[in-house]
C-alpha cells in the first residue's frame, strides 16, 4: 500500500485513533509485531484503533436497547479472536463485565425470555463466545472467577432444553476451568454431576457429545487419586460406557478426530485405575490375600477329596497344597504369595487369575488340568504365565502413563464390556496356552512363547476389532504357524547377508543409498508439512505450515486457518528462516517448549514428537510432529541440511531395506552359486607372455 505524504486526502487528525485491519473475515489488526507478515496483494482497510473500538464496544454492550446490545455482542464475539483487540478490551476490565452480564443477565431478562427467546439465546451465545475467545489468549488467569459465575455456567449445562451454541460454549468453559485451575476443579465438581452430563451424550450432535466427554475426562484427570475410583464407580452406575458405545461408537456416522481423541483419553484414564493394584505387592502375611490363592486352588481341584482332620492330616494337607500349587504353575510351590511381590504387575495379576477362574471356570479348569497331566518340562505354568502376561498387557496399553495430547488411538472393543481389561486377559491367557501347545514349548522356551503371544496380540489390535469376540477371532487366524509365515516373509524382505564379500559390497553401496535417503528427506521438506499448535483447548485446532525452498536455502513457514489439502505455496507463508542461520536442532526434553509447564506437556508421546530449531540468540522454532514418521523425516532432513548424520530409526530401516534390495538385484546372476568367504588366490605370473595377442 503506497502512502503519499503530500496528498491531503490521507491527512488524518488524531492518527492514534485509527488502525489498519485485514479486510478478510479474520478482521485482525495490523501491529508492529505482525506487519512483516502482510502478504503481497493483501487488502487492508482503515478503521478505528483497537483501543477505541474496545472502548466503544465496552459501552455498546451495556446499552439499554436490546437490538443494540445484541449487535454489539455479535461484533465483540467476532473481534475477540484478535489478540490485539482482546488485550485492549481486557484492559477495560471487559472480562469482569461479561461475567457480570452472565451472572445477572438471566434474571434481568427472565420475563423477556418467553417473548424474545431467540434474541435472548443469541445474546447469551455471543456473550459466552466472546468470553471463550478472550480467555483463549491466556492473558487472564482462570483462578479469578466467582462461584456465582461457575454456578451460572453449570446451570446452562444442567438444563435439559438449552440452545446448542450456549451448551457447547458452557461445556468448553467448564473443561478449561477444570484443566487450568485446581480451585476451580473443586468448585465445578460440586456443581456438575455425571448424571447431568449423561443426557448430552444421548443426543445426535457429535460436537456436543465431544465437549461432554471432554468435561468428564477433565474431571477424571484432575480428580485426586482417592476420588478417581469413586468417580469410576459413578460412571459405571450411570452406564457411561454402554451409552458411549450405543450413541457414539455405534452411531450411524463417522467418528471425527477430536471425538476419537476424547475416547482415547477416556480409555487411558480408565485403564490407569489399574495402576494402584499393578504397583501393590502382595503381603504374604495378609490372610485375605492368601485366601484368593486358596480359592484358585479350590476351583481347580474341587473334585479331589479333602483330607480328614486325623493325626498327620496337617502334613498331608501341606503336601497336597504344595503339589497343587506346582500344578497351578507357581514358581514358589510352598508359598505362592511370594510370586506376587514383583511390581508391576503386583496384585493385578492375582486379580486377573481370580476373575478368569470365576467367570471362565471351565476354561480355567481345562487349562490347569491339561497342563498338570503333561510332563513337567512341557507344561505351560498357569501362575507364571498369568503374571508375565498381565505385565505385558499393561505395557501394551501403557497403564500408568498420562494420555497424549496428539493421539486418537482408541479401541472400540474396550467399550463393549464393564470389565474389559479382565476379559482382555482371559482371551490372551487362553491364546498363550494354545500357542504354547502349537510351539511344543518347554520351560526353557517361556520367553520365546511370550514374544510370539505379544506379536499375536499387537497384530490383532492394529486391526481395531469392534468387539472382544472379533478380537478373539482375529487371534484364531494368527496361529503360531501364521506368525512363522509372516516372520519368514519379513525376513526374506530384509534378509541380511553376512558373508565377507557381501559385507564389503554393502560398505561400497552404503554411501550411495544414504545419499538417496538424504535427497528423499530434503524433497519431503520441500513439499512441507502441516503442524498443529498445541493449546489448552484442543478442539480449536490451529495449524501452521513449514516447508523448505527448492534451493534448500530457506525455511518458509506461517499460520493457517485450517488444515490444508495438499501443498501450501511458498508465497502464502509469511515467515522465513535462512538455513545458514540455524545453530542446532534439539529434540525431546531439550526442546524449549517441552520445558514449559502445562497440562499433559510432559507426557512421553508428545516428548517423542517434539523438536526445535535454534537460531540467532535465544530464538527458536518449535515443532510437534503429527506422527513418528514425520518426526523422523524432519529431524533427518534438518540434520542433512546442517551436514550431520541422519540418526533416526526410519533412516536405519530405509537403509536396511534399500541395501537388501540393491544387493539382491546385483546378485540375481549369481543365484545358487556359493560365494566363498575368502577371495580366490591370485595365480603365479606365467613364465612368458607369448600368448598375449597384440591387436595392433
Amino acid at each position: 500500500m503506497n502512502w503519499s505524504q503530500g496528498d491531503e486526502r490521507w491527512s488524518l487528525a488524531n492518527h492514534e485513533c485509527f488502525a489498519l485491519q485485514h479486510a478478510d473475515s479474520s478482521n485482525f489488526y495490523i501491529t508492529e509485531k505482525n506487519r512483516n507478515e502482510i502478504k503481497n496483494g493483501t487488502i487492508l482497510r482503515l478503521t478505528t484503533s483497537p483501543a477505541q473500538n474496545a472502548q466503544q464496544l465496552h459501552e455498546r454492550i451495556q446499552s439499554s436497547s436490546m437490538d443494540a446490545k445484541l449487535e454489539a455482542l455479535k461484533d465483540l464475539a467476532s473481534l475477540s479472536r484478535d489478540v490485539t483487540f482482546a488485550q485492549e478490551f481486557i484492559n477495560l476490565d471487559g472480562i469482569c463485565l461479561l461475567t457480570q452480564m452472565v451472572e445477572s443477565g438471566t434474571e434481568r431478562y427472565q420475563k423477556l425470555q418467553k417473548i424474545m427467546k431467540p434474541c435472548f439465546g443469541d445474546m447469551l451465545s455471543f456473550t459466552l463466545t466472546a468470553f471463550v475467545e478472550l480467555m483463549d489468549h491466556g492473558i487472564v488467569s482462570w483462578d479469578t472467577f466467582s462461584v456465582a459465575f461457575i454456578k451460572k455456567i453449570a446451570s446452562f449445562v444442567n438444563k435439559s432444553a438449552m440452545d446448542i451454541s450456549i451448551l457447547q460454549r458452557s461445556l468448553a468453559i467448564l473443561e478449561s476451568m477444570v484443566l487450568n485451575s485446581h480451585d476451580l476443579y473443586q468448585k465445578v465438581a460440586q456443581e456438575i454431576t455425571i448424571g447431568q452430563l449423561i443426557p448430552h451424550l444421548q443426543g445426535t450432535d457429535q460436537e456436543i457429545q465431544t465437549y461432554t466427554i471432554a468435561v468428564i475426562n477433565a474431571l477424571f484427570l484432575k480428580a485426586p487419586d482417592e476420588r478417581r475410583q469413586e468417580m469410576a464407580n459413578i460412571l459405571a452406575q450411570k452406564q457411561l460406557r454402554s451409552i458411549i458405545l450405543t450413541h457414539v461408537i455405534r452411531a450411524q456416522r463417522a467418528i471425527n478426530n477430536e471425538m476419537a481423541h476424547q475416547l482415547y483419553v477416556l480409555q487411558v484414564l480408565t485403564f490407569n485405575l489399574l495402576e494402584d493394584r499393578m504397583m501393590t505387592k502382595m503381603d504374604p502375611q495378609d490372610q485375605a490375600q492368601r485366601d484368593i490363592i486358596f480359592e484358585l486352588r479350590r476351583i481347580a481341584f474341587d473334585a479331589e477329596s479333602e483330607p480328614n482332620n486325623s493325626s498327620g492330616s496337617m502334613e498331608k494337607r501341606k503336601s497336597m497344597y504344595t503339589r497343587d500349587y506346582k500344578k497351578l504353575g507357581f514358581i514358589n510351590h510352598v508359598n505362592p504369595a511370594m510370586d506376587f511381590t514383583q511390581t508391576p504387575p503386583g496384585m493385578l495379576a492375582l486379580d486377573n487369575m481370580l476373575y478368569f477362574a470365576k467367570h471362565h471356570q471351565d476354561a480355567y479348569i481345562r487349562i490347569v488340568l491339561e497342563n498338570s497331566s503333561r510332563e513337567d518340562k512341557h507344561e505351560c505354568p498357569f501362575g507364571r504365565s498369568s503374571i508375565e502376561l498381565t505385565k505385558m498387557l499393561c505395557e501394551i496399553l501403557k497403564v500408568g502413563e498420562l494420555p497424549s495430547e496428539t493421539c486418537n488411538d482408541f479401541h472400540p472393543m474396550f467399550f463393549t464390556h464393564d470389565r474389559s481389561f479382565e476379559e482382555f486377559f482371559c482371551i490372551c491367557i487362553q491364546l498363550l496356552n494354545k500357542t504354547w501347545k502349537e510351539m511344543r514349548a518347554t520351560s526353557e522356551d517361556f520367553n520365546k512363547v511370550m514374544q510370539v503371544v505379544k506379536e499375536q496380540v499387537m497384530r490383532a489390535l492394529t486391526t481395531k476389532p469392534s468387539s472382544l469376540d472379533q478380537f478373539k477371532s482375529k487371534l484364531q487366524n494368527l496361529s503360531y504357524t501364521e506368525i512363522l509365515k509372516i516372520r519368514q516373509s519379513e525376513r526374506m524382505n530384509q534378509e541380511d547377508f553376512q558373508s565377507r564379500p557381501i559385507l564389503e559390497l554393502k560398505e561400497k553401496i552404503q554411501p550411495e543409498i544414504l545419499e538417496l535417503i538424504k535427497q528423499q528427506r530434503l524433497n519431503r521438506l520441500v513439499e512441507g508439512t502441516c503442524f498443529r499448535k498445541l493449546n489448552c483447548r484442543r478442539r480449536q485446532d490451529k495449524f501452521w505450515y513449514c516447508r523448505l525452498s527448492p534451493n534448500h536455502k530457506v525455511l518458509h513457514y506461517g499460520d493457517l486457518e485450517e488444515s490444508p489439502q495438499g501443498e501450501v505455496p511458498h508465497d502464502s507463508l509469511q515467515d522465513k528462516l535462512p538455513v545458514a542461520d540455524i545453530k542446532a536442532v534439539v529434540t525431546g526434553k531439550d526442546c524449549p517448549h517441552m520445558k514449559e509447564k502445562g497440562a499433559l506437556k510432559q507426557n512421553k508421546e508428545v516428548l517423542e514428537l517434539a523438536f526445535s530449531i535454534l537460531y540467532d540468540s535465544n530464538c527458536q522454532l518449535n515443532f510437534i510432529a503429527p506422527d513418528k514418521h514425520e518426526y523422523c523425516i524432519w529431524t533427518d532432513g534438518l540434520n542433512a541440511l546442517l551436514g550431520k548424520d541422519m540418526m533416526s530409526e526410519l533412516t536405519r530401516n530405509d537403509l536396511d531395506t534399500l541395501l537388501s534390495m540393491e544387493i539382491k538385484l546385483r546378485l540375481l546372476d549369481l543365484e545358487n552359486i556359493q560365494i566363498p568367504d575368502a577371495p580366490p588366490p591370485i595365480p603365479k605370473e606365467p613364465s612368458n607372455y607369448d600368448f598375449v595377442y597384440d591387436c595392433n
